[in-house]
């Protein structure tokens, strides 16, 4: 009699990027126990591929940053996995604890990755499974066994989630002064692509835009008093209003020194601007993205108490569009 023999599970490659599930920006936070509730960070998007050694952190658009974020990859390595691809955010944190962009941007421009940490919040593969099907409740049962062990603990941290009543929970993140919550749907699998599974709610709102001009700082020569900012919508470039604040002195200089050979006679704006709004410019290629904090925006949609945070290299300027 012929034994039959156990049926090998199947193995799934690891994939070389998953274009990464984006939140969809609400008014309000869903209610609901099908709803997981996480604070929303304020760092890159990473994706990182382990495939045993070889370890490659790949920004939102699959650029391979493992070089510049340094020693980020070895605390992966510590982690032991055969194979995984784990979604989440790479932050800085301030003296409060709360995740600080410019901070990021400037550990990262520094070669200081000692004070980066990722922040896991999806597993997509591990050890030859793929998992993007299952629901994210189990997916992040999976996930925390797998990244809150040994001496990279410190590095490489889980993103909870809590099933509650999220407007208290909103209410009480504003408070402490961060940046609002990420609501996700527990019983969905993972889709790339900005649906309604997973929504963002500010207290605080920061937006990419792109950088259509700038005005010389009326203190020193060489640097930028002001930005023009501008969002993509459809195939035009729409003017979204102008930034004067958040610049340090060297930020300053810095931006102006990076506007100088994108400089262009013409704008270009789908639109002319009045003259208030004209008034200074010298005008760039729109090729560079800033990220901008603000409080809210005018019936014409341009920004009001906005303030620069610092350039984003992650997002490509054609993909800024208005959120």
């Amino acid at each position: 009699m012929t034994k039959t023999r156990p049926r090998r599970s199947k193995i799934n490659p690891l994939p070389d990027f998953v274009p990464p599930c984006l939140a969809k920006l609400g008014q309000s936070v869903p209610i609901g126990d099908a709803w997981g509730h996480e604070i929303k960070f304020d760092g890159y998007r990473l994706q990182v591929r382990i495939d045993a050694d070889d370890v490659r952190l790949l920004t939102r658009t699959g650029l391979d940053w493992t070089e510049r974020f340094g020693t980020l990859a070895k605390a992966f390595r510590a982690l032991k996995l055969k194979s995984a691809l784990l979604d989440g955010e790479a932050i800085v944190e301030d003296a409060r604890g709360a995740s600080n962009f410019s901070a990021l941007v400037e550990a990262l421009q520094t070669g200081n990755s000692g004070r980066i940490v990722f922040v896991a919040f999806d597993l997509l593969h591990i050890a030859g499974e793929n998992l993007m099907d299952l629901p994210l409740e189990m997916r992040k049962a999976r996930l925390q066994p797998a990244v809150v062990t040994g001496p990279s603990h410190e590095r490489i941290r889980y993103s909870e989630h809590i099933v509650c009543d999220g407007r208290k929970l909103f209410d009480e993140v504003c408070k402490l002064g961060l940046e609002g919550i990420i609501s996700k749907r527990l019983d969905r699998a993972y889709h790339s692509g900005r649906h309604d599974d997973w929504r963002k709610t500010k207290c605080i709102s920061t937006d990419e835009f792109v950088i259509s001009g700038y005005v010389d700082s009326a203190a020193a020569k060489t640097s930028v008093g002001a930005l023009v900012l501008a969002l993509h919508s459809g195939k035009t470039l729409v003017y979204a209003g102008r930034v004067g604040t958040g610049f340090t002195r060297e930020v300053a200089a810095a931006l102006w020194s990076a506007l100088q050979p994108l400089r262009r006679d013409a704008s270009p704006l789908s639109a002319e601007l009045d003259a208030a709004q004209r008034k200074d410019v010298r005008w760039v290629r729109p090729k560079l993205v800033a990220q901008i904090e603000y409080r809210a925006l005018t019936a014409d949609k341009l920004l009001r108490h906005a303030s620069f945070k610092a350039l984003r290299e992650d997002k490509p300027a054609r993909l800024v569009k208005r959120p």
